[in-house]
């Protein structure tokens, strides 16, 4: 685990967000000091949907990530180009930043590019902390990667594609004895598969590039009983482009604020 924490770099901002009632569409709005979420009924989810230009954008400074082990020096990606859209009910961030070198490749000592949106579970005066919030004061983080986007693309992360020098003797479960797709050699295949067979849901085959999380204070971060926010990554010429959208927090109402962190893992 030491390896996985010397290598991960990541970058956290604390800002508010404001939802307002409605943006002209025929040109570009002005920048803003804060994140403006837009009223509109329909939310665009492709990163690289044309309506988001009519969104005002938000450029953060992201802060470099100095309390716990491994504390960084200096910030691995200087800032996060912002803009939100709002319904009645749900909130889309689109998350765009630098990176030069595009790291969605899993497995061992590869480490993986990723966003995150925070917001507290009710809007309140007092907001949490930004690092994962505060005992009694829970927060809920939509979290994206780079791997998962490729899957959910179609790539085939198998042993093969991965190390395309591997070479595999014989799996138990492809034995010509056993009916392909019976009871009896899909069992068998779950063995071969722990963590698909004890339920975790970072294993097999991905159906979203997005997974939900809440915590009350570092050290507490766990998987939301279910996942219910969407997203959606692109590369773009200098970096990437990410579409996080979930449910609006609890108490949040248009001309209504809240405050929401941003979090980039650059490889």
């Amino acid at each position: 685990t030491g390896r996985v924490c010397k290598a991960r770099r990541g970058v956290v901002l604390l800002l508010s967000v404001a939802i307002a009632a409605g943006a002209s569409c025929r040109r570009a709005p002005a920048p803003t000091t804060e994140v403006v979420a837009i009223s509109r009924a329909a939310l665009p989810s492709d990163p690289g949907d044309a309506v988001w230009q009519t969104a005002p954008e938000h450029v953060a400074p992201l802060l470099l990530q100095d309390l716990v082990v491994p504390r960084l020096m200096t910030a691995s990606t200087k800032e996060v180009r912002v803009r939100a859209f709002a319904s009645s009910s749900e909130i889309a961030f689109r998350d765009e930043w630098v990176d030069g070198v595009a790291n969605d490749l899993p497995g061992a000592g590869r480490f993986l590019d990723a966003c995150a949106v925070q917001v507290p579970r009710k809007a309140d005066a007092n907001a949490p902390d930004p690092q994962m919030g505060q005992l009694g004061r829970p927060v809920e983080i939509a979290y994206w990667r780079a791997d998962w986007q490729a899957s959910v693309n179609g790539r085939n992360d198998s042993i093969q594609a991965l190390y395309p020098n591997a070479t595999v003797d014989h799996y138990p479960f492809e034995a010509r004895s056993l009916e392909r797709g019976s009871d009896a050699q899909q069992q068998m295949a779950r063995r071969y598969a722990p963590a698909d067979a004890v339920g975790n849901r970072r294993g097999g085959l991905r159906q979203s590039a997005v997974e939900d999380l809440v915590a009350e204070g570092p050290g507490t971060l766990s998987p939301a009983a279910a996942t219910s926010s969407r997203g959606r990554g692109m590369r773009t010429p200098n970096g990437w482009a990410v579409v996080l959208t979930r449910r609006m927090p609890d108490g949040l109402a248009p001309r209504g604020r809240t405050q929401v962190a941003f979090a980039v893992w650059e490889g």
